[in-house]
């Protein structure tokens, strides 16, 4: 599998369900991710311009590839509600074969 097409979670945290379903609809619609799951609440604890946050959050985790990360970053960064919004990507170095290779299809830029 080429390096670009190595497959990659994104995981986000969102201030709730609505948004995350708003997101995760947009990234898959638009292909840049094959899909989307969430998850939640969470509580979360976090230091933020000098206080310690305790918040109840939602957690949407996009399935995308290497290639994929930047554009379905810049597009979470510009649907997300928070002025610093987590975006991690984190490469998937094992999982079923097949499914893997769906990843790469369903975000590949085409007429699907």
């Amino acid at each position: 599998m080429p390096d670009s097409d190595t497959p990659m979670l994104v995981y986000v945290t969102v201030q709730d369900a609505a948004e995350a379903a708003a997101i995760g609809r947009a990234l898959v619609t638009e292909r840049l991710a094959a899909c989307a799951n969430i998850l939640g609440p969470a509580r979360s604890f976090y230091r933020w311009q000098g206080e310690v946050c305790d918040e109840s959050e939602h957690i949407l985790m996009a399935k995308t590839t290497r290639s994929g990360v930047d554009a379905l970053t810049a597009r979470v960064v510009a649907l997300h509600s928070a002025s610093l919004p987590c975006v991690v990507a984190l490469p998937i170095t094992g999982g079923h074969g097949p499914f893997l290779d769906w990843i790469a299809a369903e975000t590949a830029k085409g007429d699907g």
